[in-house]
C-alpha cells in the first residue's frame, strides 16, 4: 500500500528522497544543461578555453550564474563549466532568455573583425598616400593611441607601419621597373621622394640594381652546378652576392628549366672547378642538414619573408618549431597563414632550413620539395645524420657536370 503526501515542502521532499538511496528530481534551471563532464569533453569547450577567434560564428556558450551568452573568443574569466551550456545557432543562445555579453558583443561583430576591418582600412592608406601618413596620423584615424595602434599593427601584419609602407614602395618599384619605363620615372611614381633615399636602398631591395632589374636580370651572371645526393638532384645557384637558388628534386633537366624561370635573363654559366667545391658543401648540408653551412646566401624576398627567414635560421638542428609559434618569435601572432606563405616561398632548401617547421600538432605539413624528403632531412638532425656528418663531407657527390 502506497501513500500519498501532498503539499510537501521540496526541500523537505529532495531530502526525503535523498536518504531512501533516490535521486532527487532535476531542478528546472538544469534541465536542458550538460554536466560538467559532458561539457568539458566536449571538444567545443576546448575551443573556448582557448578563445579560438576562428570559432566566432559558429559557437557560443551561456552561463547560467552571470546570465549572459559569449562568443568562444570573449575575454572575460573563464566561466564554471558546471554552468555552461554550450550553443550551435545563436537563436538557442537567446532562447535561454539571458542578456548578450557586453564584453564580446555576441551578437555584432567580433573585436577580430573590428581589429581587422581597422588595420586594412590603415593598409589602405598606407598604400594610396603619396606621402607616408605618420604615426601618430593613423593613430588618430584609428582613434587609438600611438603605441596601441603600432602594437595592433604589428601584430596583424608581421611588420610595422613604416616596414609596411617599404614594402609596397618596394612592390610598386618593381612593377614600374618591368614596364621597361625610365628608372628615375618609376622611382617617383613607386611614391620616393628623393632618388638618393631609393639608391641606397635598391640593391637590397632589387637582389641588383635598378637598370640590371628593368631589363629582367638581363646579364646578371648565375653560376649553377647539379650535385647527386642520397635525396636526388642538387641543383645550386649563385650569383655575386652568393647562394641565390638550391634546388631539390629528381630530374637535373627540370630542375634546370625551374632555375630559367626564376632567373628568365640572366646568363646561366655551367660550373667550373672552383665552384663545384660550393656544390659539394651544400650536398653535404644535404647528406648532414644539422652541420650547418657558412657559405654566403643571396636571399631575396620582402621585409616579411626575410624576418620569417631569419626566424627559421634560429630554429636548432634536430628541433621543429610550428607555423604559430614562428609568427609569434617575429612578433605576429595572427600572421600564421603568412609565414606559411613564406616558407613556401623559401627558394635556398636547407640553408634556410624551412624542413623544420610542422604543423600545431607536430605533424609534418607541405614542402615544396617532397614530404619524404621533409621526413628525411629531420631524420638525419635528431638520429644518425648529425652523427654521420664527418662521413657525409667526405662523401658528398662530385657534382654532375651542367645538363
Amino acid at each position: 500500500m502506497s501513500t500519498v503526501v501532498s503539499d510537501v515542502p521540496a526541500s523537505i521532499a529532495t531530502s526525503a528522497a535523498a536518504s531512501a538511496g533516490m535521486n532527487p528530481p532535476a531542478s528546472p534551471a538544469r534541465r536542458g544543461r550538460k554536466t560538467d563532464s559532458a561539457v568539458t569533453t566536449d571538444p567545443r569547450w576546448q575551443r573556448i578555453v582557448a578563445r579560438d577567434r576562428s570559432a566566432d560564428g559558429s559557437l557560443w556558450y551561456s552561463v547560467r550564474t552571470t546570465r549572459v551568452y559569449c562568443r568562444p573568443s570573449c575575454p572575460s574569466r573563464r566561466a564554471d563549466p558546471r554552468n555552461v551550456q554550450l550553443h550551435d545557432t545563436l537563436a538557442s543562445a537567446r532562447a535561454t532568455g539571458f542578456r548578450p555579453c557586453r564584453r564580446c558583443n555576441p551578437e555584432g561583430p567580433s573585436a577580430g573583425e573590428v581589429r581587422a576591418a581597422l588595420i586594412e582600412r590603415a593598409c589602405r592608406l598606407l598604400e594610396d598616400s603619396a606621402q607616408e601618413p605618420s604615426l601618430a596620423d593613423l593613430a588618430r584615424r584609428a582613434q587609438l593611441s600611438p603605441g596601441h595602434f603600432h602594437r595592433l599593427f604589428r601584430q596583424s601584419t608581421g611588420l610595422t607601419p613604416r616596414q609596411y609602407a617599404a614594402a609596397r614602395r618596394a612592390a610598386r618599384v618593381r612593377q614600374e621597373l618591368a614596364r621597361g619605363g625610365r628608372v628615375t620615372d618609376s622611382i617617383y611614381a613607386a611614391g620616393f621622394n628623393s632618388s638618393g633615399r631609393f639608391y641606397a636602398q635598391s640593391t637590397p631591395m632589387l637582389g641588383m640594381t635598378p637598370s640590371r632589374y628593368r631589363a629582367g636580370g638581363v646579364n646578371e651572371d648565375i653560376r649553377f652546378a647539379v650535385g647527386e645526393s642520397s635525396l636526388g638532384a642538387v641543383l645550386v645557384a649563385s650569383s655575386s652576392k652568393g647562394v641565390a637558388a638550391v634546388l631539390l628534386g629528381q630530374d637535373p633537366q627540370a630542375l634546370l628549366r625551374e632555375l630559367q624561370d626564376r632567373f628568365p635573363r640572366a646568363n646561366l654559366i655551367g660550373a667550373d672547378a672552383q665552384y663545384e667545391r660550393v656544390v659539394s658543401r651544400i650536398v653535404a648540408l644535404v647528406e648532414a642538414p644539422g652541420l650547418g653551412v657558412d657559405l654566403p646566401l643571396d636571399v631575396r624576398g620582402t621585409a616579411f619573408q626575410q624576418r620569417v627567414w631569419r626566424a627559421l635560421a634560429r630554429i636548432p638542428a634536430g628541433s621543429t618549431a610550428s607555423y604559430a609559434q614562428i609568427a609569434r618569435r617575429i612578433g605576429a601572432p595572427g600572421s600564421v597563414r603568412a609565414v606559411a606563405g613564406a616558407c613556401a616561398a623559401n627558394n635556398i632548401a636547407v640553408a634556410i632550413p624551412c624542413h623544420r617547421v610542422v604543423r600545431s600538432d607536430g605533424s609534418l605539413s607541405g614542402y615544396a620539395w617532397g614530404v619524404e624528403r621533409k621526413r628525411a632531412l629531420l631524420a638525419r638532425e635528431t638520429g644518425a645524420g648529425i652523427a654521420g656528418g664527418k662521413r657525409a663531407r667526405r662523401r658528398a657527390a662530385t657534382p654532375r657536370p651542367a645538363p
